[in-house]
């Protein structure tokens, strides 16, 4: 249709009134439909001109940058970005001629983090073969980057089940041997004890009662290391087995209150305050309350050991939307490095100095299979938030999403 057009407008003395009126017609028709375009694209697209003059936008664009539609668009398109980070980026870069084919900014909409990618790309007319302006687009891409963390988790576990029953068998068994020997070296020394309360040489006594002192020290620290170890083969195969869950009908809100006062104690032994925030009205979902419980208390103790100083303050929020259930665990800890938050659900990844790496590892793993999810937002030094989202019960849904009108008759 554009080429008809074209063509037309060089025979424009010639054309009768009729005819010019079905060209403008036609070019109507065709600018309706890129404007469509325009507002249907899910990318966000900026032109400019030579001068960098912002001179085209959609609202998608719009709204993932920020910008205010009041203002003038012949101004240059960096000072119209809300996003200091990406206003210097978008000057240096088309000031300098540069094409960028990928470059992604971190911004805070409205409280929510999201991941933007832009483009920068040279605008060209093909038919005068020269450089008319720029294309910038704009892509939210935290949805995408999620996507790819989890998968990139579940393949990380789905690895562990290739050696989880041999390493598992090749650990448990030395671990009930030693169990058993210690038991036996304690039985024969209570055993040599009551021989010598019965009665015997003072000084052979006294070097008994030495060597006996030392022996159930060595023993108890062995037994420890025994329940330790134990632990961890117990929290390694909870990770990697299927799990089984009963989901019931449960108020997450009541199940809440009950992990705070199950934790109450030791909240108030590291000097933590907490705070709950429950929102109203959050409907009623089916989950499995031993699992969901452990996962809360596995976030609580994860947040705990974060706020190593007195003072450190807990905050746990339940929210509603259309689709699911958020519970938000929030402390004002040491926080997370960007380069460790893609790690943070991996097995056996941990910034502790004690700590086996499993427990948000068991985290994850509980949610995934209540068909939910976990995610994590924080800053060094400012905290962390690991937010679980838990989907409501499913209802009829239409194919299409279109309002239905009762008309009166």
């Amino acid at each position: 249709m554009t080429n008809y057009i074209r063509n037309a407008l060089k025979k424009l003395d010639k054309l009768t009134y009729d005819q010019l009126h079905e060209i403008l017609i036609m070019a109507e028709n065709d600018l309706e439909i890129y404007r469509e375009v325009l507002v249907s694209v899910i990318k966000g697209i900026l032109v400019c001109d030579t001068r960098h003059a912002l001179i085209l936008t959609n609202p998608n664009a719009e709204r993932l940058l920020q910008i205010d539609t009041r203002v003038e668009s012949c101004e240059v398109v960096w000072t119209l970005i809300h996003n200091r980070e990406i206003g210097d980026f978008l000057q240096e870069t088309l000031n300098m001629g540069y094409r960028v084919d990928d470059k992604e900014f971190y911004t805070n909409e409205n409280g929510v983090q999201r991941l933007l990618n832009v483009c920068v790309l040279p605008l060209v007319d093909r038919r005068m073969g020269r450089v008319t302006g720029s294309l910038i687009t704009v892509e939210d891409i935290t949805e995408k980057r999620m996507r790819e963390v989890r998968l990139r988790q579940a393949e990380n576990l789905a690895s562990l089940t290739t050696v989880a029953a041999g390493v598992a068998h090749e650990i448990k068994n030395p671990l009930g041997s030693l169990s058993i020997h210690v038991q036996l070296i304690q039985k024969l020394l209570n055993h040599a004890m009551a021989n010598l309360k019965s009665g015997g040489d003072e000084d052979s006594a006294d070097d008994v009662l030495v060597s006996y002192i030392k022996f159930n020290k060595h023993i108890t620290t062995i037994n420890e290391e025994i329940q330790r170890l134990n632990k961890i083969v117990v929290d390694f195969l909870f990770a990697i087995r299927p799990m089984e869950i009963f989901p019931v009908k449960s108020d997450i809100n009541s199940l809440i209150k009950d992990v705070i006062k199950f934790v109450h104690y030791e909240l108030n032994g590291a000097g933590i305050k907490y705070k709950l925030k429950l929102g109203k009205n959050i409907p009623v979902i089916e989950i499995d309350k031993r699992y969901i419980k452990q996962a809360l208390l596995n976030l609580i103790k994860n947040a705990i050991e974060s706020m190593p100083d007195s003072g450190g303050l807990l905050t746990i929020s339940t929210e509603t939307d259309e689709q699911q259930v958020k519970i938000h665990v929030i402390d004002n800890g040491a926080g997370i490095r960007e380069a460790d938050m893609a790690r943070i659900f991996e097995p056996y990844f941990t910034t502790k100095v004690k700590g086996s790496g499993l427990g948000l590892t068991l985290v994850f793993k509980i949610v995934r299979e209540h068909s939910g999810e976990i995610c994590v937002t924080s800053k060094p030094g400012e905290g962390a938030c690991f937010t679980i989202k838990l989907p409501l019960p499913r209802k009829d849904n239409n194919l299409l999403g279109y309002e239905i009108f009762d008309y009166a008759v």
